[in-house]
């Protein structure tokens, strides 16, 4: 019924980015993400496969691409937890149970050839990317980055023998919030020794760097942690600060050490849709327009951290709660009103106890499942 072939080239890559029109193509919810952004995450020149190694496939029904997956061994994460976990990821298909066991049965044995006990997913590509499959807020369009899925895929991996091991959520909230006193109290404790300012340009790549160390640390004690490399995190960098204003990265410092940060990135899915996923030839002048002319009125936090050892001190709520509210002040003043900060794990009680008490609620709920691979 199905053929699955891996992609080899350009032209057969092209197909693998380009399937999701076909499958969202009566979906109202669905965003068309940036061919250009799509295209340059999968290039071999990306810093992240230098320790990822990856296989696409693509599933056909007669000439007609039907399902694409890919397969996905991290060193960074077998150098991290040992335990033996390939991932799979970029699912997307027609409703055909037949489709999606033989999507799965290819990722499985390239996995299972390579010595993998488990694989895990989705991830695109890995922790610090796209992850979950959705499974609440359907409805919702996803925000920039986020991913999108139809309901019956969770039916067939479930019965394909993939069970969840992981929730994660993504949250909205407005950028104005009545404060809880105890909140406020605790910010004004710090007023002293925090000090707050946003990102310097003029040292980009010094000013990441400190980005990424705050993470990596703040980070580390995370389910599926992986840490984000020198050449990956500027390469992140880059490419969101193409969008986001230096008054919303803002960082933290406690007695002139830099201990925490927050990313607010203008949700791009908001304004691009009408582009179908092109910029050229005249895209590129709309996205402009509307980022310095119109700016979106949602926003994303996809990156925040605090150092490891103020989580469990009073500076750590203090300095995430005087982060959110410096961003969120400057957010409001570009017009944004609403904000989704995702993805956050289920079991994270104290991020989620700080948005909570912001007024923030769950809009989306994704779900990561894991299955043995047999023979290991």
């Amino acid at each position: 019924m199905f053929d699955v072939r891996p992609v080899v080239g350009k032209a057969m890559l092209k197909q693998f980015v380009k399937l999701p029109w076909a499958v969202y193509r009566d979906d109202p919810a669905w965003s068309p993400p940036l061919l250009l952004e799509r295209f340059g995450a999968l290039s071999k020149r990306e810093p992240i496969f230098r320790h990822l190694h990856w296989q696409a496939w693509i599933a056909w029904q007669g000439k007609r691409p039907a399902g694409r997956i890919s397969a996905q061994v991290d060193a960074l994460h077998l150098e991290q937890h040992g335990d033996g976990s390939g991932f799979f990821g970029l699912l997307e298909g027609f409703d055909d149970p037949a489709l999606f066991a033989g999507l799965t049965a290819a990722a499985e044995a390239w996995l299972r050839g390579r010595g993998m006990a488990r694989v895990l997913g989705p991830l695109s590509l890995n922790i610090n990317q796209e992850a979950g499959l959705l499974w609440e807020g359907y409805e919702r369009p996803p925000y920039f980055l986020m991913g999108h899925a139809r309901p019956y895929y969770h039916r067939h991996l479930e019965a394909l023998g993939y069970r969840p091991c992981r929730e994660l959520l993504a949250y909205e909230m407005a950028p104005t919030y009545d404060e809880p006193r105890a909140i406020r109290r605790l910010r004004q404790r710090l007023a002293d020794r925090l000090q707050l300012r946003t990102l310097d340009r003029s040292r980009k790549a010094r000013e990441l760097e400190i980005l990424r160390g705050i993470f990596n640390d703040g980070w580390s004690g995370n389910w599926g942690f992986v840490p984000f490399t020198q050449a990956e995190f500027q390469a992140l960098g880059n490419l969101l600060l193409l969008a986001v204003p230096e008054d919303l990265v803002w960082i933290a410092e406690l007695d002139e050490e830099p201990v925490g940060f927050i990313v607010v990135v203008p949700n791009l899915n908001e304004i691009i849709g009408d582009l179908n996923g092109r910029l050229l030839p005249f895209g590129w002048a709309k996205l402009l327009w509307r980022l310095k002319v119109r700016f979106p009125a949602t926003a994303r936090v996809p990156l925040m951290g605090v150092r490891k050892r103020l989580h469990e001190t009073a500076f750590g709520p203090g300095i995430a709660m005087s982060l959110i509210h410096s961003a969120g002040v400057q957010a409001r003043r570009r017009g944004v009103v609403k904000a989704e900060l995702s993805w956050i794990l289920e079991d994270n009680a104290g991020m989620r106890s700080i948005i909570e008490r912001l007024g923030g609620a769950i809009s989306k709920r994704y779900r990561l499942y894991s299955k043995p691979l047999e023979g290991q």
